[in-house]
């Protein structure tokens, strides 16, 4: 299986469409890295643990190709779009998010995507984390039990929510005027651009789970449990109180 998976790491970071077949290609292979010549403004934020941290649950080449090339294109793209206008460098990606509407029509969309893209990544790596894993703790703890009534209910409906996504999208828990729920957004598209808090979410696009589990989406659900930053978590869900 190692080798396996070796093998469709090297081919993933080449000529991923001639193995995969019927993979759709959007959802599998790196985004086109634009060009940036102009002083980057936002920059692709490092790991804070090794690649293979978060073993067996998610495997050391994932993490490198999926932060290291997915993650750092949409961080190159997001760049050469915001250089083509100076009013738009003191924009934070957050307000860039949040105002998709007023900005340039050119690169609405590129912002929207590779905008969404950046921050839905540099949350996705802050919310993992070695020995993570467990029960919730703390203030996110008792919201999610009083919202779903339990833990195991609350994760058995976001684990039902990512697997019944068509295509590539995100899972998350969201803060909505002050109530808990699971939503699902698909390709980039952030929460955030519908004024609405995202506090946790998973990525479940195919490059982020199918080098080991494949086609098996909801083994990968699964295991990413074993993976959550609940003190994370509980930043940002007391961000989420204030936002």
């Amino acid at each position: 299986m190692a080798n396996r998976r070796n093998f469709l790491y090297l081919l993933g970071a080449g000529t991923t469409g001639t193995l995969l077949g019927t993979l759709p290609a959007a959802s599998w292979a790196a985004p086109t890295i634009a060009t940036v010549t102009a002083t980057e403004m936002f920059k692709l934020p490092p790991l804070t643990y090794d690649y293979n941290a978060l073993e067996p649950h998610i495997d050391a080449a994932t993490m490198e190709f999926h932060h290291d090339k997915h993650h750092a294109a949409y961080v190159k793209n997001l760049n050469a779009a915001v250089t083509k206008y100076p009013e738009l460098k003191t924009k934070t990606v957050e307000q860039l998010l949040t105002s998709l509407s007023t900005l340039p029509k050119d690169i609405q969309t590129t912002v929207r995507n590779n905008g969404g893209g950046h921050y839905n990544h540099t949350m996705y790596w802050q919310i993992m984390g070695p020995k993570g894993g467990g029960k919730p703790t703390g203030e996110i703890a008792a919201a999610i039990q009083k919202q779903f009534g339990s833990f195991d209910t609350f994760k058995t409906q976001f684990n039902e929510a990512g697997t019944k996504l068509f295509g590539s999208g995100w899972v998350w828990l969201v803060n909505q005027q002050g109530k808990l729920k699971i939503i699902t957004t698909p390709n980039q598209d952030s929460p955030i651009s519908e004024g609405i808090y995202p506090i946790m979410g998973n990525d479940v696009w195919e490059h982020a789970y199918y080098l080991k589990y494949q086609n098996r989406r909801p083994d990968y659900l699964a295991a990413w449990w074993n993976v959550i930053n609940w003190n994370e978590v509980n930043n940002r869900f007391a961000k989420s109180l204030k936002a």
